[in-house]
């Protein structure tokens, strides 16, 4: 192990050769009973190549080489007795962090008690029709459906159907365009070669 007990994971995450997640996948290949070594599970796994290995390992500072080590599965003791004999120590970030959410939460239930009284406020359904349609009185008879259509989008088609005819025009002129053109270049050609 180096000098200030960096094993290859790390040296390899620190060189941005690999992730947090490729070394975890391949560590657990470890504890699933893979006897071989990181680097060669990692070049196993076409994560890195053996440049890759010997570029990190060269590039370090330290006096001793890198050793790569088994990860050993170690049990881990989940009893109450255990769980409770656990300390918990909560530095000042966890703590802001913690009233920022609650104050947050706090927050958001005053703007939802302001929303619903705004709403409390509103005007009784009987208004709206007003409201909405001072023009027209209560027993106004709305036109029917197809003839909303036919005054609102009748006409829509046959506007589309100039729009495509247009659109037809302007290619055929546009294909007449292109032959003249190369026949302009065809005859300069000739004139060039004369």
């Amino acid at each position: 192990m180096a000098k200030n007990g960096q094993r290859l994971g790390e040296l390899l995450m620190e060189a941005d050769v690999i992730t947090k997640r490729q070394l975890a996948k391949a560590i657990q290949k470890q504890v699933q009973g893979d006897d071989r070594k990181l680097g060669d599970i990692l070049i196993d796994m076409g994560i890195i190549t053996v440049a890759d290995l010997t570029d990190a390992m060269l590039n370090t500072h330290h006096e001793e080489p890198v050793v790569e080590e088994k990860v050993v599965a170690q049990p881990i003791d989940i009893s109450q007795d255990a769980v409770m004999k656990t300390k918990f120590a909560l530095d000042v970030k966890t703590i802001i962090a913690a009233a920022t959410g609650i104050a947050s939460l706090v927050g958001m239930w005053y703007m939802l008690q302001a929303d619903i009284q705004e709403a409390k406020e509103l005007p009784k359904i009987g208004n709206i029709y007003n409201q909405e349609y001072p023009s027209r009185p209560e027993g106004y008879n709305w036109p029917r459906s197809y003839e909303q259509y036919k005054d609102q989008v009748g006409q829509l088609q046959e506007d589309m159907d100039e729009v495509y005819d247009k659109l037809d025009e302007y290619e055929e002129a546009i294909d007449d365009l292109e032959k003249t053109v190369t026949e302009l270049r065809v005859q300069l050609a000739n004139k060039r070669d004369k």
